[in-house]
Parts: structure tokens; C-alpha cells; sequence
């Protein structure tokens, strides 16, 4: 409360490049050396006794408030910043002042409203190795059954593309997360999304996540095991630093070591190939599931004196659909339209051919000659018009839609 800001942060002390962790030996401490490896430390249980404390990352007090390394740099939060279920600071940590109120996330959403095409959203985090999907908040309700098939489909196929990956939903099996990116880009726009989390530690020893309920009790020390087995045996010791003596100005006769930076979060440098490729793949996976219309057949059927009956279908090749079930519910999307169109041509009449066999047609009130399709067509799907016209020539049938472009056939009359 000083006024003054971003003065206390992390220091080097002992000049080795590397912030690392701090401990004291003291008479009666929480923590101890491990038994199974001395480089490890790990808390007592309950009732018991130790022999260290944990004293937090290098660093001093510098500016003289009592208190070390309690305001490093500051920081804000992108993806608690966007308009979907935006909340104030003191619920949401990292919100900033308002929805898009940040530079970086006013420039992201600006791009995106500026390119309604945008059919398919990925965010990279790290780490975890998650594949995520909304809602953020449970009270925001799950996607729409349509909807949440497609999230499934990818979902679930990533997690074949991506070893050790899991396929997750943000609020049911990680946290709550108000005003994030993937949810406003699904919920706010209608375009399917996933975030992400890259890098997966369960990749380090190729098995399960060690340890279990007793491990966390125990300050994970079953995990922290085998992430130094392998930090020994595949990154040649190079993610820990052993303890070393230090002079502490505050704390006095200390010992600083541990494990590096970027020992975690992040995936060794050696995996990064692996990592994008697979990464990339899934990517590449989930933009060849976007919409992808053809018109597929045009019936013509001449009636006599000049008439005609024109069937055609327009089928979407892809898992998602023209428009998702999202921005159809909320109106997010312009409607998809499919167009007749001639010099010498006159239409006359328009209808939904909801069965192609048994043969009943709804009509289109107005306008046949632009048929629009609220919901779209879905993944997988197709529809069929049926047209009236009068004429000859070139007969122009267009389709042509927000997310999945424009397909286009011509027919002689």
C-alpha cells in the first residue's frame, strides 16, 4: 500500500543464472530429508517433527517492508478478460478493469469480429496435458447435444493424437474460469474451440501420474522420485541444482538448490519436436472437420410450357456443421443461403423436400428465390430444395454461407 509497485521481486543470490528454491536447518521445522533420495525433501506427517523450512525462491527484502519477494512483477490475466461471463476482480482473479479492458485481448477479439469466417478456435496453454472444452462455469450450462457430439468426436479423437492427453471439461475436471477465451469464442460466437494444455509431465517416465493420495499427503515425494529419476537417467541432471550454503542477510546460514526453471510447465527441449508435430496434428485434425459444402446433385424434371422442377442437394461433407446449435439457439450467425438465379429464368415457387422418397415439400413463404437455412446444414448432412421456375438458359444454384464458403453448380434449361 505503498503506492509503489513491482520493487520486491526475485534475486539471484548466489549469481548462478538460476532462481532456485531456499531452506534452513532449524531444531523443529515441517520438512525433512527424504530418506529414499537425500536431494528431496519432503513434509512430516502430522505430529512429527522436522528438521527444515521451506523458505520460498531466492530473493531478499528489498524494499524494506519486512517481507521477501512479495511484489514481483505484476501481472494481469488475458483469459479472464473477454466478455463471455466476465467477473470483477474480487471474483475473478486477473479479470482486469472490464471485458477486452487488455490490449492484447482487445487486439485477438478484434481480428476475430473482423473475420466472421472463423469456423474453428485453438488456444495453447500450458501445461497439463489437457485437451479442454466449456463451459468454464457449471451454472453456464453444457453445449447443446449436436453441438456437444462434434466437441466429442474431436475431443476424443485428439486424445489418440496426443499420448498422455486428456480430453476435459474446464469447470467439471480442472476449475472455474470466468470470462475465458475458448468461451467466448464458443459461446459468444457460435465457433467451436478447445484449449490446449500443452505438455503433458506423465510423458517423463511414459506411465501414469506416480504417487496418488499418498504421495500428495506427503508432498508429492513419490513424483518428485520419479521426475528426478528421470531428470538423472534422460536429462543427464540437467533440471536440478543440488543444495549448496548460502549467507542470507535475513535468514542467515541457508541452503539454495532444487529444480530450475524451466524443470517444469514446460516440456524438455528434446520432446519440443514431438510436441508441436502432435500438437500441430490435432490442429490440422479439427480445421479438416470444419464445414465443407458441395452441391451434390441437381434433378431437373421438365412440366411442360416452358416450367421445370429443380431438386438439388446440399450436403456438408465434415463433422461440424454450417452453423452450430450454439448461434443457431442465440442468433450469433447470419442464416445460410441458397440462391437460384438466370437471366431468362423466373421462379416461381420454393420447399424443403423432407423426404426425397414419400415426397412432401414445405413450402418457403417468400422469396424462393433466396432460400435461407436458419440452422444451417449439420455435420455429416444434407439438404434438399426444391424449385419451381420458368425460363431457359443458365440456370445459377449458389450456396453460400458464413463459416463454410461458397459452393456453386449451373444447369442448362
Amino acid at each position: 500500500n505503498d503506492g509503489l509497485y513491482d520493487e520486491d521481486g526475485y534475486d539471484d543470490l548466489d549469481g548462478d543464472g538460476e532462481i532456485l528454491q531456499m531452506r534452513k536447518k532449524v531444531p523443529s521445522g515441517d520438512y525433512r530429508v527424504s530418506s529414499q533420495d537425500p536431494r528431496l525433501m519432503e513434509r512430516v506427517d502430522p505430529g512429527q517433527t522436522g528438521d527444515y523450512i521451506m523458505l520460498g525462491l531466492e530473493g531478499i527484502d528489498n524494499d524494506g517492508d519486512g517481507r521477501i519477494i512479495e511484489d514481483g512483477p505484476g501481472g494481469y490475466d488475458p483469459n479472464r478478460n473477454w466478455p463471455t461471463d466476465w467477473q470483477p476482480n474480487y471474483i475473478q482473479s486477473g479479470a482486469g478493469d472490464y471485458p477486452l479492458s487488455l490490449p492484447e485481448s482487445r487486439a485477438v477479439a478484434d481480428f476475430i469480429l473482423a473475420h466472421p469466417n472463423i469456423a474453428g478456435v485453438q488456444a495453447y496453454h500450458n501445461s497439463g496435458g489437457m485437451i479442454l472444452r466449456g463451459p468454464g462455469a457449471e451454472e453456464r450450462g453444457d453445449p447443446p447435444g449436436g453441438d456437444l457430439r462434434v466437441y466429442d468426436l474431436i475431443g476424443e479423437k485428439g486424445e489418440k493424437i496426443l499420448p498422455f492427453y486428456r480430453y476435459l471439461t474446464i469447470w467439471k475436471d480442472l476449475y472455474t474460469v470466468h470470462g475465458g477465451f475458448v468461451n467466448w469464442t464458443y459461446e459468444g460466437l457460435g465457433i467451436f474451440s478447445f484449449t490446449n494444455e500443452l505438455f503433458s509431465s506423465r510423458q517423463y517416465a511414459a506411465e501414469g501420474e506416480a504417487g496418488g493420495e499418498e504421495s500428495a499427503r506427503r508432498g508429492g515425494i513419490e513424483a518428485q522420485k520419479q521426475r528426478l529419476e528421470f531428470d538423472d537417467l534422460v536429462e543427464l541432471g540437467k533440471m536440478f541444482v543440488p543444495w549448496h550454503p548460502y549467507k542470507h542477510p535475513t535468514y542467515g546460514d541457508i541452503e539454495i538448490g532444487g529444480w530450475r526453471k524451466w524443470s517444469s510447465r514446460v516440456n524438455p527441449t528434446f520432446m519440443l519436436e514431438e510436441l508441436c508435430h502432435r500438437n500441430c496434428a490435432f490442429t490440422l485434425y479439427h480445421a479438416d472437420q470444419m464445414p465443407l459444402v458441395e452441391i451434390r446433385e441437381v434433378e431437373k424434371k421438365a412440366l411442360g410450357k416452358g416450367l421445370y422442377r429443380l431438386r438439388v442437394t446440399i450436403a456438408n461433407t465434415r463433422a461440424i456443421p454450417t452453423i452450430s446449435q450454439q448461434a443457431v439457439r442465440h442468433k450469433l450467425q447470419r442464416p445460410d443461403w441458397v440462391t437460384i438465379s438466370g437471366k431468362k429464368l423466373k421462379v416461381i415457387s420454393a420447399g424443403f423436400v423432407r423426404d426425397r422418397y414419400l415426397g412432401p415439400v414445405e413450402a418457403v413463404p417468400r422469396q424462393p428465390e433466396k432460400v435461407r437455412l436458419l440452422s444451417g446444414i449439420g455435420g455429416y448432412d444434407e439438404v434438399q430444395i426444391e424449385w419451381i421456375v420458368r425460363g431457359s438458359g443458365t440456370a445459377t444454384i449458389r450456396f453460400q454461407g458464413v463459416k463454410a464458403g461458397v459452393a456453386e453448380q449451373r444447369v442448362e434449361l
